[in-house]
């Protein structure tokens, strides 16, 4: 079941069930634009949908899989850690602020940060999350037909 963020208080119960995501690390996304190219090489190149998929992966019991979709995304900022250091989340943080939410993978960050951040940061108009612990482990979820 998908739980949607509305407000400031949902988006405070959403942290404090799910620990500031202490402790977890981004598994996979996935992006879909809604731009596509027919068969007949026609093409929509409206992006009408602009959502982002996220899993991740946590190491808690209680909730050890959360599935997060980005809709109406603004933007993504990606700079991953290169392969011989660390990607843990030790805290991320998650702001709502004039309509849109902010996440990114560090924690006590403010909006003013932002502009010079060096790893993940997402920008969404609306977010939902479910438990998804169907995908623990390494095998890939989001992958081609």
């Amino acid at each position: 079941m998908w739980n949607e963020i509305h407000n400031k208080k949902d988006l405070d119960n959403f942290m404090k069930k799910v620990d500031n995501f202490h402790d977890s690390c981004i598994k996979e996304m996935k992006y879909l634009s809604g731009a596509y190219v027919k068969e007949n090489l026609s093409m929509f190149p409206e992006n009408n949908k602009r959502i982002l998929k996220m899993i991740i992966q946590r190491q808690f019991e209680d909730i050890p899989v959360i599935e997060m979709e980005f809709s109406g995304l603004k933007f993504i900022k990606m700079f991953p850690i290169e392969e011989n250091y660390t990607c843990e989340i030790l805290e991320a943080t998650f702001i709502l602020k004039n309509g849109l939410f902010y996440w990114c993978d560090e924690g006590g960050l403010t909006e003013k940060d932002f502009d010079n951040y060096q790893r993940t940061l997402i920008c969404a108009e609306r977010v939902c999350w479910r438990t998804a612990n169907e995908y623990m482990g390494e095998e890939e979820i989001y992958i081609a037909k």
